[in-house]
C-alpha cells in the first residue's frame, strides 16, 4: 500500500469510529477488503483505480459484484468477529 493513502482516516459507518484505509483493506475474517470500501472512500481518492492496482483481477471483480448485506446481518457478523478476537 502507498503510505499517503494507507494512513488516511475516515469514519466507518459500520463501526461508528475512525479507521484507516489499511484497516478497511483487511477487516474481514479472511483479511480481505470490506464490502463497503468503495462506498466509503470514493470521495477521498480514486479508490477503484487503487483497488485494481492492489487486488487481483478476480478479487476486484468479486468485490465490485458482491451484493450488500442488510444491516442486521452486518451487525451480527461484527459481533461474532469481536467475540472471536
Amino acid at each position: 500500500m502507498e503510505p499517503e493513502i494507507e494512513n488516511q482516516i475516515r469514519r466507518c459507518p459500520r463501526l461508528g469510529s475512525p479507521v484507516t484505509l489499511s484497516y478497511c483493506m483487511k477487516c474481514n475474517e479472511n483479511h480481505r477488503p470490506c464490502g463497503k470500501v468503495i462506498d466509503c472512500w470514493w470521495e477521498c481518492f480514486d479508490i477503484k483505480s487503487y483497488l485494481k492496482k492492489t487486488l487481483s483481477a478476480e478479487d476486484f471483480q468479486e468485490l465490485v459484484n458482491q451484493k450488500p448485506k442488510d444491516k442486521v446481518t452486518s451487525i451480527l457478523e461484527l459481533i461474532e468477529q469481536a467475540k472471536n478476537r
